[in-house]
């Protein structure tokens, strides 16, 4: 079955915060890659056996943040994944992190353009059919 929504959970770290305590900017694109991670996972891709086994990798094309309010050392945070394109060789998703139980407060958002990519060539590559069968429509 498609996930159409979801979450993942993050905890701050110290190393994650700046000297004036609060997350580094750069660290919520980690948290929204590893969140990216995760939902490919849990429609049952793994990043490394797809380039193994089939030759291809999704990489980031393009991203934009918006950085609205600063997360802090200890916060525990829940970062969004939502689809909202699906082209024949690019994935757009939204993002979005807010503080655990507070979805309506975004820290930071985000959008990003995923490509799938030949892993040896680095150039485009429309995604295979299996990995689409998974991966929800968007309306």
């Amino acid at each position: 079955m498609p996930v159409t929504e979801f979450r993942w959970p993050v905890r701050v770290y110290y190393e994650d915060t700046d000297s004036g305590g609060v997350v580094y900017y750069a660290n919520y694109l980690r948290y929204m890659e590893r969140a990216r991670t995760e939902w490919m996972r849990a429609l049952g891709f793994e990043q490394d056996a797809l380039i193994r086994d089939t030759g291809i990798l999704f990489a980031v094309r393009s991203a934009s943040l918006e950085y609205l309010r600063p997360a802090r050392f200890n916060d525990r945070l829940e970062v969004s994944v939502r689809l909202c394109e699906r082209r024949r060789a690019s994935l757009v998703f939204e993002q979005v992190v807010s503080r655990e139980g507070d979805a309506g407060r975004p820290l930071c958002t985000g959008s990003f353009r995923i490509a799938c990519l030949d892993a040896a060539l680095f150039r485009s590559r429309p995604i295979p059919e299996f990995i689409l069968k998974e991966i929800p429509h968007v309306d």
